[in-house]
């Protein structure tokens, strides 16, 4: 019986071995093929988010860099004696409030109207509406199918780690089961109850990383204020936008440690208010089978 016990161990103890020389290998040869966005990643974006951290301490000028000085926290505390910041970040905030909730509701109208059963010509507006997003469609599709794939994309990999959410399956469930809607018309709700009590809490899931994205994006738009006012946030800086700003301080006159500041500020701002909206998702997103 005790050898019979030792082989065994030994088997075990052999394939734990034989596993974990394939793991290491498995393991080698995949930091081999990241290797090289590993490195774009370093030296394009890991690198210059601590160069821009440690030169908002300093009054880097790119001409003069010999004559850069660790300045602390002055370029921070300059922010709040800067008029320029209060008017840019109001004009940031006017455009968030007008361009965030219309990028929701526009999109959302649009989608129950091409999905109403008396929509004349449906299928042609459909086609019309995403045709310009198909020109790309091989590099999306690969790209969206590993994130929205259900057992392993990363987008519902960080709703369970994170958030202890269980993901929707994309591309296997339909957004809002037509059962419900089956189940309203027989209990004689109409269209306006069946969109507020069905088809909204359904796709709040959607809403939500809508809304997410789209308050990051309001606070980085720039090229289309950059291009309409050649840079100067014309009319009486109407069209100042923080970014604007911000590139005027940085590349026109050179304050690049004041620039990097900034940059470090609205990131700060962007990321506790995206944490405030995910700490109220919990309230008013629905997410199938969750808790």
């Amino acid at each position: 019986m005790a050898a019979i016990d030792a082989t065994s161990a030994q088997v075990t103890l052999a394939k734990k071995t034989k596993k974990s020389g394939i793991e290491r290998t498995e393991a080698k040869w995949g930091l081999i093929f990241i290797s090289p966005w590993l490195f774009g990643f370093m030296v394009f974006t890991f690198f210059p988010i601590i160069a821009s951290l440690i030169f908002s301490m300093t009054n880097y000028n790119p001409i003069h860099a010999d004559q850069m000085v660790f300045v602390g926290l002055n370029n921070y505390i300059h922010m709040f004696e800067d008029p320029m910041i209060g008017k840019s970040i109001l004009v940031t905030l006017k455009f968030a409030a007008i361009s965030v909730p219309l990028s929701l509701a526009l999109p959302l109208g649009l989608a129950v109207l091409v999905n109403s059963k008396n929509l004349f010509a449906k299928n042609v507006f459909r086609t019309l509406f995403y045709m310009p997003y198909m020109i790309p469609v091989v590099a999306g599709v690969v790209v969206w199918g590993g994130i929205l794939n259900s057992d392993s994309g990363w987008l519902n990999l960080f709703l369970k780690n994170v958030f202890g959410i269980i993901g929707p399956r994309w591309f296997q469930d339909e957004n809002v089961p037509t059962e419900l809607y089956e189940a309203a018309t027989v209990d004689g709700a109409g269209g306006i109850r069946k969109f507020f009590s069905i088809t909204v809490p359904m796709i709040t899931p959607i809403i939500f990383y809508n809304l997410v994205l789209a308050l990051i994006g309001s606070f980085q738009y720039f090229t289309q204020a950059y291009i309409i006012s050649n840079g100067r946030g014309d009319p009486n800086f109407a069209t100042m936008f923080y970014n604007l700003y911000l590139y005027q301080q940085s590349f026109s006159y050179l304050n690049m440690g004041f620039g990097c500041a900034m940059a470090w500020a609205m990131f700060i701002v962007v990321l506790l208010l995206t944490i405030v909206l995910f700490a109220t998702s919990r309230r008013w997103v629905y997410y199938a089978g969750g808790d």
